[in-house]
């Protein structure tokens, strides 16, 4: 239980890609973090990508990201939708100005981008935002899990494994 007294914010709006919400979430879970599913609105149940609902803790607004010690983002298409909220991009750079872990996996990189926060970072993603991921001032590199820092990515749900692993190590740390 070596997460135990860990909170996790795991994002979540329609279309996540369902094994990258579920999987990460459910490891942390395993090894004690409390994980809470943040979307737009509180209560409402979220579509995956393959049909795995998914409900809201809380809303983006009934947070304050001080008070976790990470963030997972999942893939799939919903990066497109939450990076345009606000809150969202607040909490991201939250986590980032306060190396704080954040996970990225598939699509999820999107949010970063948008977040301002990949100049100058060794990332992964799915090889179809790579040129966002570079032209944000990322280098991108073709491998299951890049970590710099306090920033771990991934590239697709066969990467989940490494993935989750280098998230929890690094939300023990």
């Amino acid at each position: 239980m070596r997460l135990q007294n860990k909170k996790v914010i795991a994002l979540v709006s329609k279309d996540f890609e369902d094994l990258e919400l579920w999987y990460p979430l459910l490891r942390l879970q395993e090894e004690g973090a409390t994980v809470h599913l943040v979307g737009e609105e509180a209560g409402k149940e979220y579509p995956g990508k393959y049909g795995v609902p998914a409900t809201a803790d809380y809303s983006f607004d009934d947070i304050s990201p001080e008070d976790y010690d990470g963030i997972l983002v999942p893939g799939g298409w919903s990066p497109d939708k939450l990076r345009r909220y606000d809150s969202v991009l607040n909490m991201v750079r939250h986590m980032n100005d306060n190396k704080k872990p954040i996970g990225q996996i598939c699509h999820a990189g999107w949010v970063l981008i948008s977040a301002g926060i990949l100049e100058g970072r060794q990332v992964t993603s799915t090889p179809g935002i790579k040129d966002d991921m570079t032209n944000a001032g990322a280098t991108w590199q073709d491998e299951a899990v890049v970590l710099d820092g306090h920033i771990v990515s991934a590239r697709r749900p066969p990467d989940l494994p490494p993935y989750a692993k280098a998230f929890a190590d690094l939300l023990a740390q």
